[in-house]
């Protein structure tokens, strides 16, 4: 088909960690060989499209991070087409469909797609295509493919439509599209809820690999009938595979023996400010028998300008464990060479469509701190990047168990053993011993390293110039995945850098015998615009926060004792503060913490002194005498205290916080909650729902959760 005849359409994504962008240059890949021709930007690239001018099918693919908010790449847009100056037909002329990325543990389920698709339609937009929302908890594989599948013929009938519009023959269109392969899908994808009806399948795109199975099989046992991460079973191991068209690659890397510097940190942060502050406290918060690890650690923030509120999260900029690079390059085979400098170019000649430098990547650095500071080597390899390694891999059997992952048919068996066993490249490459990925190939596929976010545990009005934190050390144990047991990489890394103040000893005192700092951590500010005190103190609120989840309500609670010191004439309201953990002995934050440095007390101080009204505490593995049944979790005691709830949050419209584990606690909690709303209101289950919606909406029920 000549490229004259092939059809126009925008692609915009809009990305936080590279998913959607993926996703946008599969489709950009695969739009050629339907009869198409994407014309693919970033949605920051407003200078390269103007949707108020575009008079072809426009495609969107949008992620969403933080707390529902649109990726950052997307923030210009939005803030655009959410003039309340733009008339209610402004894109009335645009047709287009969406495809939504986020992950149903967080309330705002793709919020970010949700946004703007709402927005576009109030502005007069129309659908050609019903949107898709791909959930990254069971795998955005689900929605996402199908959903491109079902892209192409949409598009086909959207531009006869438009064809007809304009009055003209669409026979040419038609005959030109027909010629191209494609899959008729039709797919009715409502915003809530992805219902696929897969209809009249034709013959698969020519950029879907159909690899028929040889005589290849994986090495192991007779004895074998569980599929693992190097093995598989029937129905996979018999099966043709449809696997990704391979990615062109893009990226040229050459090694210089120079000498030189390589950047500042702060230079590979895009999102804003960056502060170098020091570490001056930590403290255990758990006894050396808990299951978990609780650290807090406080940062002295005095001589800078970083601000927050209680409620606020910040960003910590993380390496990547030492010894995991090491053993990276040992495996490239590159340990002579992590002190070279690397000049990382776009080759020349790539297919890729819109090849740019990779913005994480410094122009100049050596390779050591190229894979220490810049690249996520723990992230889970996505299918694109599996298929990739295939192509790096000689044995036979290890090549066909690496299609299998990536295929359609392999696609249970990469979420179980990639994508919930969180196995990382290093846990491929020795697993695939004969996989040699080279170096430019890793920098394509590996993501971003991510700073780390957490809640603040400190008022800069209780403490000037301090910033506390408390989190968990992040435990990953070893699985058939995973040979080694790993720790978190930030919570890994905190913990090593702050064991000189956990364990102090003559090295590590100053001349007043007090611990001295550590060093420095570099942060930057991640703003919640909602997850703070009422701006009424008189308003009564509940605070639930089990384990580290109560980290930022000892922020709320020294910022409100503050307050009453300074305003004695003012009012104010209840506040309720319900705390579980495992043992009373061994997990209760901020119960007692004896330390060289200072002793904690402060729920205690806070009771006392009238700033806490009520504490509420369980304690879920302590066993209780036979007569009495306690409460194990925080939704337990939340039901005993029902009137109480229903009554600050229903009748004296006060606020509700909850912060924590989602998956294993907010859901129990919202839950508890509509129980609650249902007694206590006389009301059946599916109106309290929509009573602590509103409460939702109205911003009065409030979460600051992860899963």
């Amino acid at each position: 088909m000549c490229c004259d005849l092939k059809r126009r359409f925008l692609l915009l994504y809009a990305t936080q960690k590279g998913q959607a962008k993926a996703i946008a240059e599969e489709i950009w890949q695969q739009a050629g060989a339907h009869g198409f021709e994407a014309d693919m930007h970033c949605m920051s690239e407003m200078d390269e499209y103007n949707l108020e001018t575009e008079k072809d099918p426009v495609v969107i693919v949008i992620s969403t991070t933080g707390t529902g908010d649109p990726p950052d790449t997307a923030r210009k847009f939005v803030k655009k087409i959410q003039d309340t100056a733009l008339p209610p037909d402004h894109f009335a002329h645009v047709q287009y469909g969406l495809l939504g990325l986020g992950d149903s543990e967080y309330t705002f389920f793709c919020n970010g797609g949700k946004t703007v698709d709402q927005r576009l339609q109030e502005l007069g937009a129309q659908h050609f295509y019903d949107t898709g929302l791909a959930d990254d908890c069971v795998g955005l594989e689900l929605v996402v493919d199908p959903w491109i599948d079902g892209l192409w013929l949409a598009l086909k009938e959207a531009f006869l439509l438009q064809k007809e519009k304009e009055g003209m023959s669409g026979d040419a269109v038609s005959s030109a599209l027909s010629a191209a392969p494609h899959i008729g899908h039709k797919l009715n994808l409502s915003l809530e809820v992805q219902n696929f009806k897969l209809e009249d399948e034709r013959v698969r795109s020519s950029d879907v690999l159909t690899q028929k199975l040889a005589d290849i099989h994986l090495v192991a046992s007779t004895g074998d009938t569980e599929p693992s991460l190097v093995h598989s079973v029937p129905p996979v191991s018999q099966s043709a595979l449809n696997i990704p068209a391979l990615p062109p690659e893009y990226i040229e890397v050459q090694f210089q023996d120079t000498h030189g510097e390589n950047p500042h940190r702060s230079s590979l942060i895009s999102e804003g400010t960056t502060f170098e502050v020091p570490v001056t406290k930590a403290v255990q918060l758990t006894r050396e028998d808990a299951i978990k690890t609780a650290l807090l650690l406080e940062l002295d923030i005095a001589d800078t300008v970083f601000d927050y509120q209680p409620g606020d999260a910040f960003c910590v900029v993380c390496p990547n464990n030492v010894n995991e690079v090491e053993e990276l390059l040992q495996i490239l085979g590159l340990s002579d060479k992590g002190e070279y400098f690397v000049c990382v170019k776009v080759k020349q000649g790539t297919k890729k469509k819109g090849a740019t430098h990779p913005q994480h990547i410094p122009e100049k650095s050596t390779l050591k701190f190229l894979l220490t500071w810049c690249l996520e080597i723990r992230s889970v390899p996505k299918k694109a990047f599996l298929r990739a390694l295939v192509e790096c891999t000689s044995d036979a059997g290890e090549k066909r168990r690496l299609q299998e992952l990536c295929s359609r048919q392999g696609a249970s068996d990469y979420t179980r053993f990639i994508r919930d066993s969180n196995t990382c490249l290093l846990d491929l490459l020795h697993a695939f011993s004969s996989c040699k990925p080279s170096l430019n190939l890793l920098i394509e596929h590996l993501p971003k390293l991510q700073a780390r976010s957490y809640s603040v545990s400190s008022s800069n009005l209780y403490q000037p110039g301090r910033l506390c934190f408390v989190f968990n050390i992040v435990e990953f144990r070893a699985c058939p995945a995973r040979p080694v047991s790993r720790k978190g990489v930030c919570t890994g890394w905190l913990a090593e850098l702050v064991t000189p103040l956990l364990h102090p000893n003559k090295n590590t005192l100053d001349t007043k015998g007090e611990s001295s700092s550590i060093g420095k951590i570099c942060i930057f500010a991640r703003p919640n615009n909602t997850f703070h005190l009422p701006a009424d103190p008189s308003v009564p609120f509940v605070m639930v926060g089990p384990g580290t989840g109560i980290s930022p309500f000892i922020g709320f609670l020294q910022h409100r004792q503050k307050l009453r010191e300074e305003h004695t004439d003012w009012e104010f309201g209840e506040a309720w503060l319900f705390f579980g953990c495992r043992h009373q002995e061994r997990d209760y934050l901020f119960k007692q913490v004896d330390c060289v440095a200072f002793i904690l007390d402060e729920l205690k101080c806070f009771l006392e002194n009238g700033t806490l009204t009520h504490l509420k505490v369980c304690f879920s593995r302590d066993s209780s005498p036979a007569e009495v049944t306690s409460p194990k979790y925080v939704q337990d005691v939340l039901r005993l205290y029902a009137k109480e709830v229903a009554r600050v949050l229903l009748k004296e419209r006060g606020y509700f916080y909850v912060c924590g584990d989602k998956k294993h606690m907010a859901d129990s909690v919202s839950d508890a909650v509509v129980d609650i709303i249902s007694v206590e209101m006389e009301v059946d289950k599916l109106e309290a729902m929509k009573t602590l919606a509103m409460l939702r909406e109205a911003k009065r029920y409030l979460q600051d959760v992860w899963s």
